[in-house]
């Protein structure tokens, strides 16, 4: 059987149009943070996902030419935040040029078992350790052993839908 499809054939589609598709697919608001060795460092990502629970495992993407990237590719864990409207600024400020010192400063942290700072009043915080890391174009995917969880349920979400922040109700 020959395989009439060729890279030829289908050439991927305009990072403009990928872009625009992506803003399409609605994604949780997460502030994504790391402490140890290289610095403390943490960034907003919608990009995270569930990859497996045996063992419980998430996904994390992270540009590695973001100001956030030299902390996340040496340490070895991390912590994903996720947020909602009452934390929209912090991710804002997280998302942003913002100096790292600067990020962490208006909100309350506490220190997660691996040493990541978990932020309070997140609706869910998954303190990871990453057990490996594989580039992908602009992008580092770092996959992350969760080894704890703290969840507050009452706490509304939000999502990142057509380039801005949507309120999640129960």
């Amino acid at each position: 059987m020959t395989d009439t499809h060729t890279d030829e054939v289908l050439a991927h589609v305009s990072r403009e149009a990928f872009r625009d598709g992506m803003s399409c697919l609605a994604g949780a608001v997460n502030i994504v943070t790391t402490d140890g060795p290289a610095g403390r460092a943490g960034f907003t990502a919608s990009a995270v996902c569930s990859v497996t629970d045996q063992p419980p495992t998430l996904l994390v993407c992270i540009n590695r030419s973001s100001s956030a990237a030299p902390a996340f590719l040496g340490n070895d864990r991390l912590c994903v935040n996720t947020v909602g409207p009452a934390h929209q600024d912090l991710a804002m400020l997280f998302g942003g040029k913002t100096p790292m010192a600067d990020r962490f400063a208006p909100a309350e942290w506490r220190t997660g078992v691996t040493g990541s700072p978990m932020l309070v009043g997140a609706s869910v915080s998954f303190d990871c350790r990453i057990t490996l890391r594989q580039t992908i174009g602009t992008h580092d995917v770092m996959f992350c052993e969760v080894v704890d969880i703290a969840t507050q349920p009452d706490v509304r979400g939000s999502v990142w839908f057509g380039r801005r922040f949507h309120e999640l109700r129960a």
